[in-house]
């Protein structure tokens, strides 16, 4: 386990941590919010099967995992989930404006999107930073 946590990296990815964190929190605070926007009715819109059930387990998944990235607490397997929201939104919402409007409006509408994806994927690289409790909580114990 203290090699999932350990984290050498500098305390600058505390910024990438803030952004990714924030916007999970945030958006999964508003898909339990506002169901019928974003939430449920959202992913009924889409074709996401049993959305009353999807939706808010995606939501309790991006707060609570957000909340780890943002306090750096096992933030390479808090991230894991976030990857896969992340890749799921893509192909269920991206793909399709791909395919119907071309790669300029789907490049647009996926902006943030691909930087949730990136900023997860580099989470996941190289760890939460040393400004952390991945860090505080490996920093006498790694071999």
């Amino acid at each position: 386990m203290i090699k999932v946590l350990a984290t050498n990296t500098t305390v600058v990815v505390i910024i990438i941590r803030l952004m990714v964190g924030a916007v999970f929190v945030s958006e999964g605070i508003q898909k339990l919010l506002y169901p019928d926007a974003v939430g449920a009715g959202r992913f009924e819109k889409i074709g996401i099967p049993s959305p009353e059930i999807v939706a808010p387990v995606v939501a309790c998944f991006e707060v609570s995992c957000g909340t780890l990235v943002l306090v750096g607490a096992f933030t390479r397997l808090a991230v894991v989930p976030l990857i896969v929201i992340m890749l799921t939104a893509i192909a269920t919402t991206k793909v399709p404006i791909l395919m119907e409007q071309g790669f300029w409006k789907m490049a647009h509408e996926a902006r943030t999107d691909w930087s949730m994806l990136l900023g997860s994927i580099f989470l996941l690289v190289v760890g939460a930073g040393l400004w952390s409790l991945d860090a505080y909580w490996t920093r006498n114990r790694q071999p």
